[in-house]
């Protein structure tokens, strides 16, 4: 089979196709044939020697959409979705025409869309539902801001907060970019000029009911002074490629009465039928991915590229 495999932490050099065995599962292990995989942050961080835990060479991917191919509990040919528990850490991942993957990490789902559609869902789904949920229990009626709009996080959760009923502000750095956040459902697209919280405040006086931090530290002061008293911001991306808070001391970093939390979470924590709504709310319209850059296995360098100088607005899918 054809495989990405990342030699060691350095430039988009050190990804190359090669030719390895289709794996064999162990016991308790699925393969799946991939059909096709988003690239995220994470690997990015792998490729720039930011993540902890990973053995090179390894082959990458946190996630990837395919059929069973292996015997197991799912019937042969069926459609899932594998993410994270280790995938492209510490056992080969999705950059690969197959994985082989623990049965626990797949979600089964049924879907006649495009292997390049189905790649762009399933990670950013996780976590666009999981920080709405349970980082912020956002509710119909209220509003959200998300710091870092046009990521493809960005977009998940505008499209999962609009259907929820909240009113959606969402920010870019690049003001050509504001006609495309409108077009995806943001009611209110802001440029990113450092200073947010003041163009929040002119719309919303009392702040945003609900932020969801996606850029990471240098941005979280002003998210933060956007949200209102007993407001709550979620921290789940690092676009920034910086999550730390130096010397963080709580009384003088948050603002009275707003709350911080965090979201980072694996693929039970994406519930299947929750995975179904949301392909089949895609398939009849009612529901935007957001804009996907497309690429083939061979372009892996190019496409790792675009995502590090943020060329590309939105998801980065790759079709095995």
């Amino acid at each position: 089979m054809r495989a990405v495999v990342l030699s060691g932490p350095g430039p988009v050099e050190n990804l190359t196709v090669v030719d390895l065995p289709v794996p064999e599962p162990p016991p308790g292990w699925v393969r799946v044939k991939v059909g096709a995989f988003g690239l995220n942050r994470s690997e990015l961080h792998t490729r720039l020697g930011l993540a902890e835990g990973v053995t090179f060479p390894r082959v990458p991917g946190i996630e990837a959409v395919g059929v069973v191919d292996s015997e197991c509990d799912l019937p042969l040919g069926q459609r899932v979705a594998a993410m994270m528990g280790g995938m492209g850490r510490v056992f080969d991942g999705g950059y690969a025409e197959y994985t082989a993957v623990p049965r626990g990490i797949l979600v089964p789902f049924e879907s006649d869309l495009p292997w390049e559609v189905l790649g762009a869902v399933p990670e950013t789904l996780q976590t666009a539902y999981g920080s709405l949920t349970t980082g912020l229990d956002l509710k119909a009626g209220q509003t959200l801001l998300v710091r870092g709009g046009t990521s493809a996080l960005g977009f998940a959760a505008a499209a999962l907060a609009a259907d929820i009923g909240a009113t959606v502000l969402a920010t870019t750095r690049r003001p050509e970019r504001l006609a495309v956040l409108r077009e995806h459902g943001v009611a209110h697209p802001l440029v990113d000029d450092g200073d947010v919280a003041a163009q929040v405040r002119a719309l919303f006086p009392a702040g945003v009911d609900a932020a969801l931090e996606l850029v990471g530290t240098p941005t979280l002061p002003d998210t933060l002074a956007a949200t209102r008293v007993h407001g709550t911001v979620c921290f789940s991306g690092m676009l920034s490629n910086q999550w730390l808070v130096e010397d963080f001391y709580p009384i003088g970093y948050l603002p009275k009465g707003v709350r911080l939390t965090a979201y980072g979470g694996e693929s039970d924590d994406l519930p299947a039928e929750v995975l179904q709504r949301f392909l089949d709310r895609v398939a009849s319209g009612r529901t935007s991915l957001g804009p996907t850059a497309v690429y083939r296995l061979e372009d892996i360098r190019r496409a790792h590229d675009d995502m590090e100088h943020d060329r590309r607005v939105g998801k980065l899918v790759v079709v095995v």
